[in-house]
């Protein structure tokens, strides 16, 4: 017994200090805990992993926030992050806790830097801007965006050596922007960025070529197999700036440099593609425009009589991918990345390809080759740009499991094991592709007289280097986060159904909070099934399956009239799936009144109190069609009221139709035919229902204009349309149904109907039912120009849901919409259900935009 203890206390002391699974999270070994304030994914995870970190680290060079900081700062300032996968889990926090020890506080204002001591080739406050594109990328996603604020006036106003090293710095402020939502920086500097662009023509840019050149070392890839000339990154690199400041040109409305710089970038772009892509070896390669230099790789030799593509593909190749700029004939070059005859390596790709003759892993001469050794800048440029190709081309060349596959294999590079045998969470300068040692580090420390060499940078000057992203590649890539201008956020994640959940939460986008959920089972997090984005914890966007979600931010809020409902209850019993007209300063609504079976009147002031309804069209028992009537639709036309009436055959009520009627007073109904105006037929209508009738009045091509529900009886199953001269003979439309459920989509994944469209402004609007399952209905918009073809669904759907425990707890049903001209308001009333009682309530939106992407 007491041996049984020991055994448990110590692996239970060792477990806790991470020696035994030392790259499992001990908070999330278990079921997900939620925190009092009832976070999807605990605030606790943040401490419980700094916890660990700052227990394995040997803290020698402190900045503006220590160890003992960190938990409080990471906690209030990066997105949370859960996966399966505990290693990528482990790292995601691992590279946070790193970038936090990075922001340097100067006396004006912060930075960010490469390397924690201070190395002789800095500049200014020991900054270095080789790597600060990544900075940004990283950076924009902490929600104190003071430290790239700063930063950015350092690089642009502050003496930073803002040229020493490639940066695309109006890229990287724009791509901070599109996370912050935030233009005055780039608005303010963009004078700066403009002297920045033009400072690069002035002195890198060869006229005769049309591109930039660059020698290699001044991109970070010193000792390249390329070597110097036009390069890949550097112009890519330029028409990134150039269409940043275009961009930024338009928000200012300066179009003179909006065209100035948007025809830079596209002239730069078909030169390059034109230039440096080798149709041959099917790559991005650098165009050499010098000899080696024999005494000196780090400067030029004599130009080459006629410049020459290298004969080595590397990663840089793929750098036009990071910027949006490779072309889809562009996209065989991908092929190579997880091939190990190329680039494919067990710590990460190689930036050489391994077949050329000069691809070496050398533990001899300068510490920082770019000839072999695996970086994890240039690993993470590539995985930027896969992420990019996999999220906006279709293409059979890579998949979405290789880009997770290449960021495991990054994930597990980020280890060292110390001389006592522990393995603990690292990042450095360069790898050992094939045995995952850090080789600057090993040649480092035993440099000089078997020690470290302070001409070579102070004692471990690698560790925590923050020369690359991580963090980023979750979000924007494996979660898929895709800022843009505006209100839209594009989610497209690159996760497989590999995993059946993850969770990303707290990430601050636009000032607003964005959560992401993908919980295959709904038992994980118990928000629901399936794909899932929320938007300051109210869930606006769900899909059945992984893929691209567009969600508008701006999340229009319908709001629920607090005295729902409005008409039904007790006294009436069941009242449903009205027709509304607006004369007269009143409102005259007609409803399927279930006890009588009947259409109904009653009219109100203000929508929400009622008359007593009177009935105006009842059931006749001798034409068997119409055994019970509902679901009206009507117009008024020439000082005539049309009725439009769904008729059910009793006592089978099997199966539904329409029929006709109208009246001069919209109260005394006379039907127009004894028999029905509109039947069911085969194919989508299945012989049994066509009901819930829309009819809008075309007067420019004298045609009543019908929109219904048909399919089943219970519930129809899709939207069909039909026009008529008379309102009593209809042609249907040949190609119906018009509309249909997304089965992709969980709320609408089983049946659509019930729909009210009418002509607003250029576009046709439909508020419609969708249900995802039989029971469970909720109402959500879509517009179409014609009102037939091509309905764009509302990103943020659904617009109405059940309320837990209300009236309408179990379906919202059957829409009808006004806006309001004056009040600048929409008024929608639908029927909700709780258990088999339908009441009517009412909703409001207090704007005009519905919230549709603007095209």
């Amino acid at each position: 017994m007491k041996k049984c203890l020991f055994f448990s206390l110590f692996v239970y002391f060792w477990a806790s200090v991470g020696l035994i699974f030392p790259c499992q999270s001990q908070a999330h070994l278990g079921k997900t805990v939620l925190d009092k304030d009832k976070n999807i994914i605990s605030a606790s995870v943040v401490k419980e992993y700094v916890e660990r970190f700052n227990q394995k680290d040997d803290e020698l060079y402190v900045q503006s926030i220590s160890n003992s900081e960190a938990a409080d700062f990471l906690t209030k300032n990066i997105p949370r992050f859960e996966c399966p996968d505990k290693e990528l889990e482990e790292i995601y926090y691992f590279r946070w806790w790193t970038y936090r020890k990075n922001i340097r506080k100067t006396p004006e204002g912060y930075v960010i830097t490469e390397f924690l001591p201070n190395v002789g080739w800095a500049g200014k406050y020991n900054a270095i801007s080789c790597a600060a594109a990544l900075h940004y990328g990283e950076g924009r996603w902490l929600h104190n965006s003071e430290y790239l604020k700063a930063y950015s006036y350092y690089w642009l106003r502050g003496g930073g050596s803002i040229r020493k090293y490639v940066f695309p710095v109006a890229y990287a402020l724009y791509t901070n922007y599109l996370v912050t939502g935030n233009d005055a920086v780039i608005k303010d500097l963009f004078p700066d960025l403009i002297k920045n662009f033009e400072a690069w023509e002035g002195d890198h840019f060869d006229a005769k070529l049309g591109l930039f050149w660059q020698l290699d070392d001044r991109e970070g890839t010193e000792l390249s197999i390329g070597g110097h000339g036009l390069r890949p990154l550097i112009n890519s690199s330029m028409i990134a700036d150039a269409d940043a400041i275009a961009k930024i040109a338009a928000l200012l409305g300066n179009k003179e440099q909006q065209t100035r710089f948007a025809q830079k970038a596209a002239d730069l772009q078909k030169k390059m593609l034109a230039t440096l892509w080798d149709k041959d070896a099917q790559f991005f390669k650098v165009l050499q425009l010098w000899e080696k230099n024999p005494q000196n790789l780090f400067q030029r030799g004599e130009p080459k009589a006629i410049p020459t593509l290298a004969d080595v593909r590397e990663l840089c190749g793929y750098a036009p991918w990071m910027f949006g700029l490779a072309k889809p004939e562009h996209t065989v070059a991908w092929k190579f990345l997880m091939d190990k005859k190329h680039f494919y390596a067990p710590f990460g790709p190689t930036f050489a390809e391994q077949s050329h003759p000069q691809f070496t892993i050398s533990y001899e001469g300068h510490e920082c080759q770019w000839n072999g050794p695996t970086w994890p800048m240039s690993t993470s440029m590539t995985l930027i740009g896969l992420a990019n190709l996999l999220q906006t081309e279709q293409q059979k060349v890579i998949t979405k499991k290789e880009y997770v596959d290449l960021l495991k294999v990054y994930a597990h590079s980020h280890h060292l094991k110390k001389d006592d045998g522990t393995v603990v969470p690292w990042i450095d300068e360069n790898l050992n592709p094939f045995t995952g040692d850090w080789i600057s580090r090993t040649r480092l420390k035993t440099w000089k007289n078997g020690t470290w060499d302070k001409d070579k940078g102070p004692v471990e000057r690698g560790k925590d280097y923050n020369h690359s992203e991580f963090c980023d590649l979750i979000i924007s890539g494996l979660v898929g986060l895709r800022p843009a201008e505006g209100d839209i956020l594009t989610v497209y994640p690159l996760v497989t159904d590999e995993w059946e959940w993850f969770a990303l939460e707290n990430v601050l986008y636009h000032g607003k909070k964005i959560s992401v959920i993908w919980d295959k089972t709904g038992k994980k997090y118990g928000r629901g099934k399936g794909f899932m984005v929320f938007v300051n914890g109210k869930k606006i966007a769900t899909s059945k399956r992984l893929g691209e979600l567009k969600v508008d931010i701006t999340t229009k809020q319908w709001n629920k009239y607090v005295n729902n409902p409005v008409l039904g209850g007790q006294k009436l019993g069941t009242c449903f799936d009205i027709a509304m007209l607006q004369e007269d300063g009143k409102y005259k609504m007609w409803f399927s009144w279930r006890p009588k079976e009947s259409i109904a009147y009653t009219e109100s002031t203000d929508g929400i109190s009622w008359s007593e309804p009177i009935i105006v069209l009842a059931p006749l028992k001798e034409h068997e069609w119409e055994g019970g009537i509902n679901r009206p639709a009507v117009l008024k036309k020439d000082g005539i009221y049309h009725l439009w009436y769904t008729g059910q055959d009793r006592p089978r009520n099997k199966r539904s139709y329409i029929g006709y009627a109208t009246s001069t007073d919209g109260i005394h109904f006379e039907r127009k035919s004894d028999k029905p105006v509109l039947t069911a037929e085969k194919g989508w209508e299945k012989e049994l229902t066509v009901m819930c009738p829309n009819v809008e009045w075309d007067a420019k091509a004298k045609l009543f204009k019908m929109w219904y529900s048909g399919g089943e009886t219970h519930e129809p199953n899709a939207l069909g349309y039909a026009t008529s001269p008379d309102g009593l003979v209809w042609t249907k439309y040949k190609n119906n149904p018009i509309f249909s459920c997304d089965k992709n989509t969980e709320w609408e994944q089983h049946k659509v109907a019930g729909a009210h469209i009418f002509k607003h402004g250029d576009w046709f609007l439909m508020f419609y039912i969708g249900y995802e399952n039989e029971h469970l209905a909720r109402i959500g918009i879509a517009q179409s120009k014609d009102g037939i073809t091509n309905w764009e669904r509302l990103p943020t759907n659904p617009i109405i849901s059940p309320t837990k425990d209300g009236w309408d707890s179990e379906a919202c049903y059957k829409p009808f919409v006004i806006y309001n001209k004056t009040e600048k308001k929409w008024r929608l009333w639908y029927n909700g259900r709780n258990h088999q009682f339908e009441r009517i309530g009412l909703v409001f939106l207090d704007d005009e935009d519905l919230g549709f992407p603007e095209k």
